[in-house]
């Protein structure tokens, strides 16, 4: 049906995602999706049953606002035990409709028309339409191939009288970089004397690899005090369909957040949080998480060391990046849609995620897979 009313977009340059067309193409062409980044698995039965069981003991009306305090505690108790600080489950901790409404409803709250948000690139596609909603401005950072490290000297040189926010992703999606203590440090010199927000994307915090440790913001003083952090549960217990994510801060920060969320989503799936707070207050730092994806990290490597891509270094996530410059010189998105098209394997070109920076031939494949969805991916991949 046609309109004849016209419309202006708020994000005319915005297209259906490239997940969602990646994982079209891979249904079409019958290709194993490494290109979602998510399991091909289930989660945990115990935790289904929690779910279950707090529905039938009768909790199916809308939790508290800001979230079931059960699990708010939950949460502070484990911020605490894993980073130090102590949390307020009244009033610093807040449940959100998975990270990304954590994302959208901090990005509103403190950006406004004229406002400047730092982000490093690549970076996930979510936060730049919404700082362009708010009337800001992303203001990029690139995170150069092949390590993707921050260059700070670029950082200092960006932020500027306008700069409100800063946006730091680690474990970082889609490289799978980590940042280090001296990272917080440089960090934290940039934004001493400054009123600079800082707003941590941590979901993948407790996948990290090789015996590191996961830098979160809330390790330190001088930034956690200016630092909104955004985790979720879909990642920690394989359940990214649920979309239950939260936000911890000081409470002034917190108290901001909650104005907005109130009338995003006013409140998340109740039998849902119940059992999470079950499951958290069980093992607060998901102790078996890193050494499960480790495993399947290096499977897909070993899987996939006879092909003709070389993997990038992974420290985190469960993404892999291979340079696939051996095979092609076409660009990412070229290569991307053959490899489904004529392999039978979808990935994710990096390009997706980039903004001003060109990239590398770089592709990013996501390793939460089955092993046997891992080896057959592997064998077509060792066919290019």
């Amino acid at each position: 049906m046609t309109s004849t009313v016209p419309v202006s977009s708020k994000l005319p340059d915005v297209g259906v995602s490239i997940f969602s067309v990646m994982t079209r193409l891979a249904i079409e062409h019958k290709a194993i999706n490494l290109s979602q980044g998510f399991p091909d698995f289930n989660c945990d039965p115990a935790l289904i049953e929690a779910v279950a069981k707090a529905m039938r003991d009768g909790h199916n009306q809308y939790a508290p606002m800001p979230g079931v305090l059960a699990l708010r505690e939950a949460i502070a108790a484990k911020v605490e035990q894993l980073y130090g600080p102590r949390y307020d489950p009244a009033t610093e901790v807040v449940i959100t409709s998975g990270a990304t409404a954590g994302l959208y409803t901090t990005l509103t709250t403190f950006v406004q028309p004229g406002d400047e948000v730092v982000l490093f690139e690549p970076c996930y596609d979510s936060y730049v339409p919404v700082i362009r909603l708010s009337g800001g401005t992303p203001v990029f950072v690139s995170l150069r191939y092949p390590d993707y490290g921050v260059d700070w000297d670029e950082v200092r040189r960006k932020v500027t009288p306008r700069t409100r926010a800063i946006l730091i992703n680690t474990p970082h999606n889609p490289t799978g970089a980590i940042w280090t203590a001296e990272d917080m440090r440089r960090l934290a010199e940039i934004v001493d004397g400054t009123d600079i927000i800082l707003i941590g994307d941590e979901v993948y915090e407790h996948i990290i690899f090789d015996g590191r440790r996961h830098e979160s913001l809330l390790r330190y003083p001088e930034l956690r005090s200016r630092a909104v952090v955004i985790s979720s549960f879909g990642k920690t217990f394989h359940t990214t369909g649920w979309k239950v994510g939260y936000c911890v801060a000081p409470a002034p920060l917190v108290a901001e957040v909650t104005r907005v969320h109130q009338f995003i989503t006013f409140t998340v799936h109740t039998p849902s949080q119940i059992a999470f707070a079950e499951f958290v207050k069980r093992d607060p730092g998901a102790k078996d998480l890193a050494p499960f994806y480790q495993q399947k990290r290096d499977l897909f490597l070993q899987l996939t060391a006879g092909s003709r891509l070389k993997p990038l270094p992974c420290a985190g996530t469960y993404f892999q990046l291979m340079d696939y410059s051996d095979i092609s010189d076409e660009c990412d998105k070229e290569i991307a849609n053959r490899l489904i098209v004529e392999h039978g394997v979808a990935s994710i070109p990096v390009s997706a995620f980039l903004y001003q920076d060109t990239g590398g031939p770089v592709l990013r494949f996501c390793f939460a897979k089955k092993e046997e969805t891992l080896r057959a991916a592997a064998e077509r991949l060792k066919s290019v």
